[in-house]
């Protein structure tokens, strides 16, 4: 495993390179591995990822359902995400589990000697993604789940055969490479959506409903928005997961469902049997209780309002004789990286927050721990810059691990500082024996 991020070292130093020519000519040059399974494409601003768990834990149910948990499965499912929030396996999934170190290692061994031929031409992500395509072909997957990396149009991703594609939530997030409104990074991401494939819309605004209908009807894509097909009261009561901008995410994904019902080629697959997945989804750092702490990954402006809605709901919760009163007073361990709208989010926590510390996330674009502080001291936050997130654990007292604790400390503002306190509060779900590094958005200075 150490060899491939070794060699993927090397690409992450020409940062990200929008446009489909380099993985277009990596995948011939690899067979065209990305034509030789359908995809579900995943695109938005915040959920998709979300939405790919569940879609991923829904469409294995199925299989159970229908085949009465007995003899092979006749479709395998994958799942490919990113960012991981502690080990880079975590964004290549395989029938419900993270793929080991040992066939990465073996796929990489293809990808490299092709990235050399291309000098400066693959970077990080398009390795990534080679390497994803290369094990979903091979394992002959029924469906491959490919959540975007950034944007849709230019994403590497678009180069799949996809059967469905869905776009969540969409907000003012990387504008400085996808545009500076909402219509026009809508635009971007509607790049995913492809002549005749069935396209499913979450809830968005009427402006972004707008660009996508129209981007369908442009090429003959059957348009589905996700609150007309499903309510709220489709959710299993059982759902695992907490936070109310997943309720929203779980209704995109039991209307995904119902298209999928229709697609053709899927015999004895029905989505809508698989809902009882949702009890089983597993999609650590959003909205994650452990103990008295919450741990999110929330690091732009829409996500953070989703978490200031989930936090008031939860504190309604938990005094609903006084609803005027929905702000809970957590302390805030917050980590995060410079070219976020860190001003925008810390304004949006505020009525949420008694104090905070500030730490460094675990990404070379991170900010220190002193200019971060004296943003949240500026925007409210009486805060302390800490050396560490242990640092910071322990400033925030005794960690009430038992089920059923009261929230307490709120830690976000970056998925890399929410795996790292997944492993520190002993929750993060699969095995860990290593942290590695991310993808840069921006080439180095």
């Amino acid at each position: 495993m150490m060899r491939f991020l070794e060699d993927l070292a090397a690409r992450r130093r020409f940062g990200m390179k929008p446009g489909l020519d380099t993985i277009a000519a990596l995948c011939a040059a690899l067979g065209s591995p990305e034509r030789q399974f359908k995809a579900i494409h995943i695109a938005g601003t915040n959920g998709k990822g979300a939405v790919a768990s569940m879609l991923d834990a829904c469409l294995r149910q199925a299989q159970v359902e229908v085949e009465g948990g007995g003899g092979e499965r006749k479709l395998r499912i994958g799942r490919y995400t990113s960012p991981h929030l502690v080990k880079l396996n975590e964004r290549f999934f395989l029938d419900g589990a993270p793929v080991d170190d040992a066939t990465l290692d073996r796929l990489a061994e293809r990808v490299a000697p092709v990235l050399r031929s291309l000098g400066e031409g693959g970077t990080f992500f398009e390795a990534l993604t080679a390497v994803a395509f290369l094990l979903y072909a091979e394992a002959k997957v029924g469906y491959a789940i490919l959540e975007t990396g950034l944007g849709g149009r230019l994403d590497a991703t678009n180069v799949c055969d996809p059967a469905l594609t869905v776009i969540t939530k969409i907000g003012l997030d990387h504008c400085d490479w996808l545009g500076n409104t909402i219509e026009q990074i809508a635009v971007e991401k509607a790049g995913i959506i492809k002549p005749s494939v069935p396209i499913v819309l979450g809830r968005n605004e009427p402006s972004v409903q707008a660009v996508i209908a129209a981007r369908a009807k442009e090429v003959g894509a059957p348009y589905y928005y996700a609150p007309d097909l499903a309510t709220d009261d489709e959710i299993p009561s059982d759902f695992a997961l907490a936070g109310s901008f997943n309720r929203e995410n779980a209704i995109t994904v039991i209307a995904a469902l119902k298209v999928v019902e229709g697609l053709k080629g899927l015999k004895g697959l029905k989505g809508l049997k698989g809902l009882r997945g949702l009890a089983k989804v597993v999609w650590p750092g959003r909205f994650q209780r452990v103990g008295s702490y919450i741990v999110d990954g929330a690091h732009n402006p829409p996500a953070a309002r989703a978490l200031a809605e989930s936090l008031a709901n939860l504190s309604h919760t938990s005094n609903p004789s006084n609803p005027s009163n929905l702000s809970t007073p957590f302390t805030l361990i917050f980590g995060a990286c410079g070219d976020k709208d860190v001003t925008e989010v810390l304004s949006i926590l505020k009525p949420h927050i008694s104090k905070g510390y500030a730490v460094r996330t675990n990404n070379p674009r991170a900010l220190a721990p002193e200019d971060l502080a004296a943003k949240m001291n500026a925007a409210g936050i009486p805060t302390v810059p800490c050396a560490s997130l242990a640092e910071a654990l322990a400033l925030t007292g005794p960690r009430h691990s038992c089920r059923g604790a009261t929230p307490q400390t709120l830690i976000c503002g970056s998925l890399f500082l929410a795996g790292e306190a997944l492993v520190a509060l002993n929750a993060y779900p699969w095995p860990q024996d290593r942290f590695d590094p991310s993808e840069r958005l921006k080439p180095e200075a």
